[in-house]
């Protein structure tokens, strides 16, 4: 596009008198008009490139949440949420716990609160943006598997009428966007999801965790969707925020991860590069030592990272990029 509005201009600029005695030339005058206007070229052929990629996200995911997940969805996630109903006289077989000790002693009558189910629930999608997302071995990156299943799920929610949130987060909390309803919403989220540049790469994974107990007062579901690879290396702040979040919110745990994480192949000398913190160093794979320490520091990495959620009771789900991320869903909503 810039070199169709460079010709267009080249045939179109006369110089003037004035400008001839100042020896300024077409080329000058052309060079300084591209630079100082925007050329709608990569802007709008990128955001045509977002909107087709949204709409395509939609007709998969939408049909997959309308099928097969709107109704496992509210069967895993229902009565998560209890709101306060009435005060009434205690009755043989009511819990004691429930007892309201100041209705009780003002009328001298045991009473109890009742609470009824909430049946509009929000749900929260906290997202991995940082650089390690946009590593993929397969057709797929993580990237792109974090995106649908991050559609599928607030579809699903949509379906159930709940309101649908989103954090971004990177090393720090790139983007909140607020709970609210509706298909505009859901796809504004989508393409958010599709076409958002964080300002960092890094990752620090008890931010956003401690960002959502700040953010949101009142109960809500939360799926944390992440590679789980903490650059901070900051675990005990993370065990923390886990745990202030989860007596509060319903977390569960999304891991994405790629099949070339788990182990090196045998091709030679290599140079591999962290997305994150941009260090580069080279490997000899051809190593069988190389390649069982890389598996072996796998292997403790994923302990680590099950052994703490495991430790603040969130469910998990691990979805690799050639896989199903579909079965694993239907699994953990079974689960619950």
């Amino acid at each position: 596009m810039r070199a169709v509005c460079h010709d267009v201009l080249r045939h179109r600029i006369g110089l003037t008198y004035e400008a001839e005695a100042e020896n300024i030339t077409s080329e000058e005058i052309i060079t300084d008009i591209l630079n100082n206007v925007i050329v709608p070229d990569d802007a709008g052929e990128r955001k045509n490139d977002i909107l087709r990629r949204v709409r395509k996200i939609e007709i998969k995911t939408r049909g997959l949440s309308n099928e097969i997940f709107a109704g496992k969805y509210h069967t895993a996630f229902r009565g998560r949420g209890m709101s306060f109903s009435e005060v009434r006289e205690y009755r043989a077989g009511d819990d004691v716990r429930d007892i309201d000790w100041n209705v009780t002693a003002r009328s001298r009558k045991p009473h109890i609160k009742v609470y009824e189910e909430e049946r509009e629930l929000t749900m929260m999608l906290v997202v991995d943006v940082s650089g390690s997302r946009m590593f993929g071995s397969t057709e797929r990156l993580k990237k792109n598997i974090i995106t649908e299943i991050a559609a599928v799920l607030a579809f699903s929610a949509a379906e159930n009428n709940d309101k649908v949130g989103c954090i971004f987060f990177s090393d720090r909390v790139e983007k909140f966007i607020p709970p609210k309803k509706g298909r505009s919403h859901i796809l504004m989220i989508i393409r958010e999801l599709i076409g958002f540049r964080p300002e960092s790469t890094g990752t620090k994974l008890s931010e956003p965790v401690r960002f959502l107990t700040n953010v949101n007062k009142k109960r809500c579901t939360t799926f944390i969707l992440s590679d789980f690879m903490d650059s901070s290396q900051d675990r005990s702040a993370l065990d923390d925020a886990l745990k202030i979040a989860g007596s509060r919110h319903d977390l569960v745990g999304i891991r994405v991860y790629d099949p070339r994480e788990t182990e090196l192949p045998d091709v030679g000398i290599v140079e591999l590069r962290d997305a994150e913190t941009g260090r580069k160093v080279w490997v000899d794979t051809s190593s069988r030592a190389v390649r069982d320490h890389y598996a072996e520091s796998w292997r403790q990495r994923s302990a680590e990272i099950e052994a703490t959620l495991k430790h603040n009771r969130i469910d998990t789900a691990t979805v690799s990029t050639d896989g199903d991320y579909v079965a694993e869903l239907m699994k953990l909503f079974k689960q619950r």
